[in-house]
């Protein structure tokens, strides 16, 4: 889904890597490649019973610089997943997908058509 300022939204599922099977939805989240990490909200993580597992620092565009927790989620996106690292997000904070979830997901930008679509081969090390 576009939104005005050129930028688009896609609905994701979350699952807990300790206990697959059991799956959340969330809708309308930014796609947003200036981010690194994803975040999503603390209390759909806590009610997947993924762990805070590390405290991290995040400086946002005005400078201010964050501390939020992170933990490990299976993000799943166009018939694929991945693992990754997640923010637990607070209050304020915007709920977005990530470069490294992108990556992870082998899925690359559209500009044109403001979609997501599949990076093909992913580039590996040459033998000799």
């Amino acid at each position: 889904m576009a939104d005005e300022m050129g930028s688009f939204r896609v609905d994701i599922e979350i699952e807990n890597p300790a206990r697959l099977g059991e799956r959340r939805e969330l809708r309308s989240v930014l796609v947003d490649t200036g981010a690194e990490l994803s975040w999503f909200p603390t209390s759909l993580l806590e009610s997947l019973g993924i762990e805070r597992r590390k405290l991290s620092r995040f400086r946002q565009a005005s400078g201010t610089v964050l501390e939020r927790w992170t933990g490990w989620a299976v993000v799943h996106l166009a018939g694929t997943h991945t693992v990754d690292e997640a923010v637990f997000c607070e209050p304020g904070d915007l709920i977005l997908l990530g470069s490294r979830s992108l990556e992870g997901l082998n899925l690359t930008i559209d500009p044109v058509n403001r979609r997501l679509v599949d990076a093909g081969p992913a580039p590996a090390a040459a033998l000799g």
